[in-house]
């Protein structure tokens, strides 16, 4: 039986990073490829984890907090302590979220309520007679 094997142009290419990335994440230690003279080999791990990478980047998780889900993963188990961290980090982001939401939308509601004066000001001042005698 053979395992897939990738390069870092394969990976970069199908997950639309550059090798600049990978070689980055493999710094920080979530990649691991084995070397053959210059050039690196990703297994199917490493493609899973790259996968749960960008996955956690798109929901909005750190590096440093995908990092530690990965590392809680354990074939032997069921899981449940990772994904309970999981849903964990997913209601933490999701409330964080939200109060952004909320200070967004009252900014909006700022700002809506000085476009509307600042107009009412402007009317004001091209309807003043004293401005424009005759």
């Amino acid at each position: 039986m053979t395992t897939a094997c990738y390069t870092i142009r394969e990976l970069s290419e199908e997950f639309d990073v550059t090798p600049r990335t990978l070689r980055f994440y493999e710094e920080k230690g979530l990649l691991s490829p084995a070397r053959d003279g210059q050039n690196r080999i990703y297994d199917a791990a490493d493609r899973t984890c790259l996968r749960l990478i960008l996955r956690g980047k798109a929901l909005g998780f750190t590096l440093e907090e995908s990092a530690e889900l990965i590392s809680m993963y354990d074939p032997a188990s069921d899981n449940g302590t990772q994904l309970q961290a999981v849903i964990d980090k997913i209601r933490e982001k999701k409330a964080r979220v939200l109060e952004q939401k909320a200070a967004i939308e009252l900014l909006l509601q700022d700002l809506d309520e000085w476009e509307q004066r600042s107009l009412k000001a402007l009317n004001n001042t091209l309807k003043d007679p004293m401005e424009n005698p005759s």
